[in-house]
């Protein structure tokens, strides 16, 4: 860029003459294109009947996955419009956990739609106004019909959130385990989220194998084959720190001059690790975790007396095994009472030796009041259980904030299609040219159960006009089903919370977008 002030001045250089400057209508279509291009990528995988992506990463691994939040964070976007629809949906995965390829479609379809009138010449900052007025209406819609969380209903939000993922196989044996997981966690805690449930792989069997523990599972290799296996309601101490001796912080040397003061340097060393064991025992403890090393001789003095032992454990693992039994984390075995003993159900421990693992599975069970639960997911292949733990991590975050909110809304296009009605009706008491934004912003709600239409097989056309009059003339909530017909909405909910969230963060980036009028490239493209 350069300027002149007139002739025979020299010209004042601004910005490198490589640089590429697009202004006018050329900067919302450009931006609106490179959006399109996002939320098409994402649209067949949308729904029960969504389709899945395989990503070949460029490590060489590959994953299969329809689940929107995966599929934006493996992508390597550059285009800064795209840029913008990749933070968008960071933004409402880390919110929500759920609804990142639902905020994707808005915000494609809400530029989709802005395209078609600012060819016809309408305002950017005239649909930016029209756009916010009729998100207003939308959420005024949102909060009318939000209802409130039962037993039933909390199915129905697990099982939404499973639908059209790898776990739907097993669908009702998952929504189930995901609500009594939360559920048995409402009890003992005072919030609840999907960080409170920890996933194992059991590799064997098959997912309808899997199962919900009141507990946690580890894997560590138990040192002695005869220790002890198989306890019923043990009581369980947690030791953040070594069980041995403590060694010397500096380098000392000990000068020994006869064969008694050796005997006597030796006797003190094994008088002190009995005195580390008869701690453990007097404490009534019938099992140790520890995060550090192990003496072997205590670990013999122990194993006498029928006490388990488990060393090298990571933080979060004893962390867990604290919260899930109840015990308290000591840093020193010598200050152990018996209100840090913890206590559980069962605990058994198993080495599977056809099996190229080399710890053993160490199963903490029936737990009275556990604050960490586990579920054990079935079946032996790696990708595929990859993909079930994803949606049962959506699922979990999904219904862990219907639990706590209290909020939830019907979907299968439900709502979407009620506030669409809604920001049609109040488009009617706007007398400037905003209404037409407000339209255009009714269409590109109705994308939802649109889309659900298409993926399922139908004429989304048909359907959306069949929707709009039913969803006027019924008093029935109406919405579109797996087979891509409109009828009554049963038990698919979504929280409040993630439908909201999509709508606003939808809303404020294409208005984002469409109040940019340059576009600078110092790269010039």
């Amino acid at each position: 860029m350069i300027m002149s002030d007139g002739a025979g001045k020299p010209q004042v250089v601004i910005v490198p003459e490589q640089t590429n400057i697009t202004s006018g209508t050329e900067v919302q279509e450009k931006l609106i294109l490179a959006a399109r291009v996002f939320s098409d990528l994402l649209k067949p995988t949308f729904g029960p009947r969504g389709l899945d992506k395989m990503l070949y990463k460029t490590d060489g691994t590959t994953a299969i996955t329809n689940d929107g939040a995966k599929i934006v964070a493996e992508l390597m976007v550059k285009h800064p419009a795209a840029k913008m629809m990749v933070s968008m949906g960071n933004v409402q995965e880390e919110t929500c956990g759920d609804g990142v390829t639902t905020t994707m479609l808005l915000c494609g379809s809400l530029l989709i739609e802005a395209n078609i009138l600012l060819k016809k010449g309408l305002h950017p900052l005239t649909l930016v106004e029209g756009y916010r007025i009729a998100l207003k209406a939308a959420k005024e819609k949102i909060a009318e019909e939000t209802t409130t969380v039962n037993k039933e209903r909390l199915l129905g939000v697990a099982k939404t959130a499973l639908r059209g993922k790898g776990a739907e196989t097993a669908i009702d044996l998952f929504s189930s385990i995901i609500v009594e997981a939360l559920s048995t966690l409402s009890e003992n805690r005072e919030s609840v989220g999907a960080e409170h449930v920890t996933m194992f792989k059991s590799g064997l069997n098959s997912i309808h194998s899997s199962r919900l523990l009141k507990g946690v599972i580890v894997n560590r290799r138990v040192l002695m084959d005869n220790l002890p296996n198989n306890l019923v309601n043990p009581k369980i101490a947690v030791l953040d720190s070594d069980l041995k001796i403590r060694s010397f912080t500096r380098n000392v040397e000990i000068k020994i001059t006869s064969a008694n003061q050796l005997d006597s340097f030796v006797e003190a060393e094994q008088e002190r690790k009995q005195l580390i064991a008869n701690a453990i025992i007097n404490s009534g403890a019938n099992v140790v975790f520890c995060t550090g090393e192990i003496d072997r001789e205590i670990l013999y003095l122990l194993s006498d007396n029928s006490i388990l032992t488990v060393g090298e454990l990571d933080s979060s693992e004893v962390e867990n095994i604290a919260e899930a039994t109840g015990a308290n984390i000591i840093d020193s075995i010598m200050d152990i009472e018996s209100s840090d003993i913890g206590i559980c159900g069962s605990i058994d421990w198993e080495r599977r030796e056809h099996t190229d693992q080399i710890e053993d599975v160490i199963t903490i069970d029936k737990c009275k009041e556990p604050k960490i639960v586990t579920i054990e997911v079935g079946g032996s292949g790696d990708v595929s259980t990859e993909e079930i733990i994803r949606g049962l991590h959506d699922s979990l975050r999904a219904t862990s904030i219907a639990i706590t909110e209290n909020e939830i809304l019907l979907g299968a296009g439900t709502i979407h299609s009620q506030m669409a009605n809604s920001v049609r009706e109040a488009s009617e008491s706007e007398p400037g040219r905003a209404r037409l934004a407000m339209e255009a912003f009714a269409r590109a709600l109705e994308t939802i159960p649109a889309t659900l239409v298409e993926n399922s097989g139908g004429e989304s056309l048909d359907r959306i006009l069949e929707l709009r009059t039913a969803s006027r003339e019924n008093d029935i909530p109406m919405g579109i089903n797996i087979e891509g017909f409109v009828t009554p909405t049963k038990d698919v909910w979504h929280p409040r919370s993630v439908i909201e969230a999509s709508l606003e963060s939808a809303t404020e980036t294409a208005m984002s977008m469409l109040r940019i009028d340059q576009v600078i490239s110092s790269r010039g493209d």
